[in-house]
Parts: structure tokens; sequence; C-alpha cells
């Protein structure tokens, strides 16, 4: 399957150099030059991965991931002439994956589009022989082979980091895992955001899970999160 990644940015320049470069990698590489035409690409195109830029004219990047809160299989990276940490943690938290800043070098954005893609292939559901697994804990449960999360049998809206996150913790209920274990384990090595990226993440899963009291992702001060024991079930 041909790997595809959609390049959005309202300088054409920067279009082609970052399309050229892609497609000397073999990627299958589509453009756009705002923030509504990506929505359209997004639909017709398929990418895995999506390099997009915050500042475009009608809708801008923040506006593209908030429309795609509910995207599955798309890895973003986010640019931004925009060096300060509040604008990145705003992505972040809009569910974009990583971040660079404008001028970048294109060696360094290639090879955080091919880790990107790796997480995100890793994402595709797992073998038959796993369809029905499922991690219980209360009402919440995580269809593991199907990459999918429902609470109160609601499918909710999430990330693939999200997702991969939340399975991790909850696939080890009780023990603690610190942040950089976090970040390694669910953004891998590669990956040179700091750790407030796990903390953002962890927010937003709250929000989504409905775990307002803290009581199924807890917070282990000065050290990390876990995930509390089942209330019921488990892993079947």
């Amino acid at each position: 399957m041909n790997k595809k990644v959609l390049v959005v940015d309202d300088e054409s320049s920067i279009v082609s150099a970052i399309a050229y470069a892609l497609r000397r990698e073999g990627y299958e590489v589509d453009t756009a030059r705002d923030g509504e035409e990506a929505l359209v690409k997004v639909a017709s195109f398929h990418p895995q991965v999506m390099i997009l830029d915050v500042m475009m004219p009608r809708l801008d990047g923040y506006g593209v991931c908030r429309r795609l809160e509910d995207r599955e299989d798309i890895g973003i990276i986010l640019l931004t002439v925009k060096n300060d940490i509040v604008d990145k943690i705003v992505g972040l938290e809009m569910g974009a994956d990583d971040y660079m800043t404008k001028p970048f070098e294109i060696r360094e954005l290639l090879a955080r589009v091919k880790a990107l893609m790796r997480r995100v292939e890793k994402s595709s559901p797992p073998p038959d022989d796993s369809k029905n697994q499922a991690i219980v804990n209360g009402t919440l449960r995580i269809h593991v082979a199907h990459r999918t999360v429902t609470v109160n049998e609601e499918k909710l809206d999430l990330t693939p980091k999200e997702f991969d996150l939340l399975t991790i913790l909850m696939s080890n209920p009780e023990r603690v895992y610190t942040r950089d274990d976090l970040l390694d384990r669910v953004w891998g090595m590669e990956y040179a955001g700091g750790t407030r990226t796990v903390d953002i993440h962890i927010q937003r899963l709250r929000k989504k899970i409905g775990d307002t009291d803290q009581q199924k992702l807890q917070t282990v001060y000065g050290i990390g999160y876990k995930a509390s024991a089942p209330e019921t079930g488990g892993a079947i």
C-alpha cells in the first residue's frame, strides 16, 4: 500500500519543496493551499500523514485539527512560524502529533514524517486471532483489534496517540509509568517534543472518557500516571 502524505501550506515554494523531497523518498503526495481544501483532500486522498501549516487563509491549521478530531488514522505534523511553547501546546491539544518551527531543515521533516508514518502503520488493526480481545474497566471497554473505545456502549473519538496511551495504561492497571516512559512507548525515541505532551493527552483522555474525578487515570505526583484496577472484568 502506498504511503500517502498531504502537504498543506499557502506558500507555494514551501509546498513544492516539501512535495519534491517526499516524492524522492517514495511517498505518494498531494497538496492543498488552505484549510478548506485540505479537508476535501483528506476525504478523497486518504493520507496517512498530513503536514499542516498553522497560519492559512479560509481555515487555519488549528481549525483543520478541530474538524478532524474524530480521525483514527491520520498523523499530523504542524508547521508554525511561532516558537512559543503556548502555541505548540495549543496544537497538541487540538490533536496534532508533532510540530516544527519555520524555518526548518527538510531532512529533519523527512525523519519526522518517517517516524510518524511508522507509528500510524502500527495503529492498524492486529491479526484476527485477537479480534475478541477487550480491556474492561467499569463502563469503559477498549476493543483492541478494532482500535475502538466505548463508554456505556457509546463509541469515543480518539486519536491514534490517545488510543495507544489509554491502552498501555489500562493494560497494566496499578503500574506506574513515568512521563518519559510513556513518551517513549507512545511517541517513540525520535519524538522531539517534551513530556508536557503526555500531560496534554492525559487531560484530553480524561475529558473524553468522562473521568472527571480522575479515578481511572490517576496522577502519581512527581512520577507520572497509572490506571486504576478494573472495577469489574479485565482483559478478556
